[in-house]
């Protein structure tokens, strides 16, 4: 028979075990954000990539993954092999343009067929997959985008050529059941190519708002991209209001500097979260903020904030 003693120590034992295992897993379990779930949220591929500590595709959809979000978006089709391996989809596809994106676009006619050829390609991959969104731009407002001392596209012209465009790209697109979405951009900051993009022809947000309407379709929609409209306008929620039935994806990042979502930022990111939601708005959430400091903790902070 076992001593009172010793059925004492091994009690206490056990006791010790069970709190050290209890406080263990407590600390992982406070390790992540606990989500309502409310908002579906997703990571920007390049900014965690490219910038920052440049994480590979297997850290970006692990860390996604970890945090409770659903998506990586703005990663090749090649990749998308890593996103079902963690059980993720990508909310948003690149259009497949080379270079940057944004500087070729819908506002140049020169460039349609590539855009068209390009991304239609992309829309067929996601339909493929299930994933529901495909980016697109206006363009930069000079006829050679790389030289803004070319002849610049007039404003009327790149409205007509916009239309004409995303109404030819809108029948691809409705065919396979997946959205184009337009993102509107600033033009004021030129610290960064990528904090702003001086010379794009999209950088007014009710432009780009009247050429979503002239064209019509379900399927062609506004990428709402907080940051930029912020720059470029303010007034967020209102011009939440003003833009709920075309909203098709949405970004994230703090202004100005489209840095992380902290309190050294102007934009009062619960609240805007919190309309979208009040206007009816249940697509994706796109983290695409570049990172300054430690990027997990960046991106916790901001899934955290977004989960309202």
């Amino acid at each position: 028979m076992h001593s009172r003693r010793q059925i004492l120590k091994g009690a206490v034992a056990a006791s010790a075990l069970t709190a050290s295992t209890v406080h263990t897993m407590t600390h992982a379990e406070e390790s992540k954000p606990k989500l309502k779930g409310r908002t579906n949220q997703s990571v920007a591929f390049w900014c965690f990539n490219a910038r920052g500590e440049k994480w590979n595709t297997e850290k970006v959809c692990a860390v996604t993954k970890d945090l409770g979000c659903k998506s990586v978006e703005l990663i090749a089709p090649e990749d998308w092999g890593a996103l079902k391996k963690h059980g993720l989809v990508c909310a948003i596809a690149p259009n497949g343009m080379p270079g940057a994106p944004f500087m070729r676009g819908f506002n140049n006619e020169k460039f349609h067929d590539e855009i068209i050829e390009r991304t239609g390609k992309t829309i067929d991959a996601c339909a493929d997959a299930k994933y529901p969104n495909v980016i697109a731009f206006v363009g930069y407002k000079w006829t050679n985008p790389d030289d803004p001392k070319s002849a610049a596209i007039s404003t009327d012209d790149a409205f007509a050529n916009c239309v004409t465009g995303l109404k030819k790209l809108a029948l691809h697109a409705e065919k396979k059941g997946v959205t184009v979405c337009l993102e509107h951009l600033n033009t004021r900051d030129d610290s960064d190519p990528m904090k702003g993009h001086p010379g794009y022809q999209g950088d007014d947000l009710d432009f780009v708002a009247r050429v979503l309407k002239k064209v019509g379709s379900p399927r062609i929609k506004l990428l709402f991209d907080i940051y930029h409209v912020q720059v470029m306008h303010g007034d967020l929620l209102r011009r939440i209001d003003q833009t709920k039935d075309l909203i098709g994806h949405v970004h994230t990042a703090g202004a100005p500097g489209r840095g992380e979502l902290d309190d050294l930022q102007e934009v009062n990111y619960p609240a805007v979260i919190k309309k979208l939601i009040d206007v009816g708005y249940t697509g994706y959430i796109g983290h695409e903020f570049i990172p300054t400091r430690d990027p997990l903790a960046g991106l916790k902070q901001a899934v955290t904030l977004c989960d309202v």
